[in-house]
């Protein structure tokens, strides 16, 4: 068994079991200020692993938990095409803004009751947005070879790390056209934990940070997996979670995201690696 630093366990709140009642609607909600990026995400591979709340909870920023549904929280391997990026209503720019990416991510829930995602990993196969983004919110942008195709019905995302070869994953999925069967995901309380999160949780300049984000509805499908290879989830702390079948794999054909300007939660920094409340010390002189 694992044996976690002090620090960690002292940090967190404890897991917040969600009622399926009070998951969020499919629908986002206002997105609470001008848009600052907007970006389309195509062929969303969702595939999903049912995890105990105690391994995910270290990763979590301060003043943060893990979210839980079914008294499991979850570990998210995500491939998709980005496209149309642009920045506060400019237009897109065709070739720094289009690109594969595949993430790994888990899902936090604050003491405001945001629901968001925590990255523990982003490839991406352009250097430039891979830096801009950990300039600008700190995310933990990976520079990849990558490659998304299409054939047969299938699709495949492929993606290996630069300087770190075993960092790597293949996987195929095929979207099923059972159109009954789909339709009722709009209503599946597990699907709609799994993707309707508005918005990221981040540790940014020692303070955390929600940016939210605003999108159409998922038009999800349920998906086979064909093939999965992987190493980005034992390179993200998870070693040996792909030694068995994902619990959930779902797919979305297109969505259009806007985010929002970054929110800090009030009252929590980052110090030397450990977290805590407090709301004598001194916000940062450099905005995030």
């Amino acid at each position: 068994m694992k044996i976690l630093p002090k620090h960690f366990m002292k940090r967190q709140a404890a897991p917040r079991e969600r009622d399926l009642s009070e998951l969020a609607p499919n629908e986002a909600p206002a997105l609470g200020s001008s848009p600052i990026l907007q970006q389309r995400w195509s062929d969303v591979a969702f595939l999903h692993w049912r995890v105990d709340p105690s391994l995910v909870a270290p990763y979590m920023p301060a003043g943060c938990s893990p979210d839980v549904i079914d008294d499991s929280s979850w570990v998210g391997l995500i491939g998709f095409q980005m496209s149309k990026s642009s920045f506060f209503g400019s237009p897109s720019i065709p070739w720094l803004g289009n690109f594969p990416e595949v993430n790994v991510r888990l899902y936090s829930i604050d003491e405001k009751g945001q629901r968001g995602v925590v990255f523990r990993s982003l490839e991406a196969s352009h250097l430039i947005p891979v830096l801009v983004a950990r300039a600008t919110f700190s995310l933990r942008y990976q520079w990849a070879s990558m490659k998304l195709e299409k054939r047969d019905g299938e699709i495949a995302y492929l993606t290996r790390r630069h300087g770190q070869a075993s960092a790597a994953s293949h996987f195929i999925v095929r979207p099923t056209r059972d159109a009954a069967a789909n339709a009722k995901l709009s209503t599946d309380p597990i699907a709609t934990f799994l993707t309707a999160r508005w918005g990221f949780h981040e540790s940014h300049r020692g303070r955390t940070i929600f940016c939210r984000n605003h999108h159409e509805p998922w038009p999800l499908q349920h998906a086979d997996l064909v093939h999965l290879d992987d190493g980005l989830l034992a390179a993200a702390g998870f070693d040996g979670l792909v030694k068995r079948d994902p619990d959930s794999v779902l797919y979305a054909s297109a969505v259009t995201t806007m985010f929002g300007s970054p929110e800090r939660l009030a009252g929590y920094y980052s110090t030397l690696g450990s977290s805590s409340r407090t709301e004598k010390q001194p916000p940062p002189t450099a905005a995030p």
